[in-house]
């Protein structure tokens, strides 16, 4: 990775009629890094990624990629890019081959460079065996891995890729990511929105946004230690109850709920631990699991959203 801005955005605005999706949005992003972007639905993440795209005009502010300002020049920055949006298109009754072909033609990869091109993403991608199975009879995980072995054809420095494993499996997930990986380290600059807290957890730096806004953006160990104070997973009979009876006890500064459990961010793990689970046997809750544990990414990002909501 190099100290150069490949992508700098200055106060981006994108409005949709009266709807601001993208407010005031400054950032940059170096060349060959593996950023991800994160929020909730609804956030602008896939609105942000069409304007790197050239697919979006931009209503006020500043976006220049890989040496070209897209207020500008949309258009000339598209040869240079690969963009695999959440819904890519795949031909279902085209084998993977044909597929491979048809987007190498469509993406003007030279006839002479094609057939070896094709052969080595195929082998990237681990889709060498099924290069002729019907893209329809591929499963979801091989699906992604041909939109993304498509998206490669034409070998893009800039690659941006808007959820790209959503409803796959997690063996199909890793396997995704670690062609990212390597993709990364060969030195592609990868812009990667992402539901998934793991994932966002490989990524070289992280920008979480919310309702338009690009809340922090930092490297995931740093965004870790923001969460103010050490924290408890605490699994009972009874989550509700537990939570209930835990939230105004003192040190108590913050509650999020795991399926039945309870991840509790505390002043001192070790001195609240034995007085949570005192006050839980005190309400007759059997305790299941109670340990301290270490802070993810996805608590950390869900105590931003619970402060930044609380201020509203």
């Amino acid at each position: 990775m190099t100290d150069l801005d490949y992508i700098k955005i200055t106060e981006l605005t994108r409005k949709f009629k009266d709807k601001t999706a993208l407010n005031q949005i400054t950032l940059s992003i170096q060349e060959g890094e593996l950023f991800g972007l994160v929020g909730p639905d609804g956030a602008g993440k896939t609105t942000l990624l069409r304007i790197l795209a050239g697919l979006l005009h931009i209503t006020d502010g500043q976006v220049v990629a890989a040496g070209y300002d897209l207020n500008k020049e949309p258009e000339e920055i598209k040869p240079h890019i690969g963009y695999m949006a959440q819904e890519f298109s795949l031909y279902e009754k085209l084998s993977v081959m044909e597929n491979m072909m048809f987007f190498a033609d469509l993406y003007d990869v030279n006839v002479k460079n094609q057939k070896d091109r094709i052969q080595r993403l195929l082998s990237f991608a681990g889709l060498t065996e099924f290069k002729n199975r019907r893209a329809a009879h591929l499963s979801g995980g091989m699906q992604k891995k041909l939109a993304l072995a498509s998206t490669l054809l034409h070998d893009p420095p800039l690659l941006l890729l808007d959820e790209p494993t959503t409803g796959v499996d997690p063996i199909s997930r890793r396997e995704f990511w670690n062609i990212l990986t390597d993709l990364h380290l060969n030195g592609t600059t990868i812009v990667v929105s992402t539901p998934y807290m793991d994932e966002a957890d490989r990524c070289s730096r992280v920008g979480l946004m919310y309702q338009g806004e690009l809340v922090i953006c930092d490297t995931p160990g740093n965004i870790r230690r923001l969460l103010d104070g050490d924290l408890i997973k605490i699994t009972t009979s009874d989550w509700q109850e537990a939570y209930i009876v835990l939230s105004p006890l003192a040190g108590v500064k913050e509650i999020q709920t795991y399926g039945e459990a309870l991840h509790i961010l505390v002043d001192s793990g070790k001195k609240r631990l034995p007085q949570l689970t005192r006050a839980l046997k005190k309400h007759n809750l059997t305790v299941i699991e109670a340990r301290t544990a270490s802070p993810r990414m996805e608590e950390a990002f869900i105590s931003l959203i619970n402060k930044m909501e609380s201020r509203k």
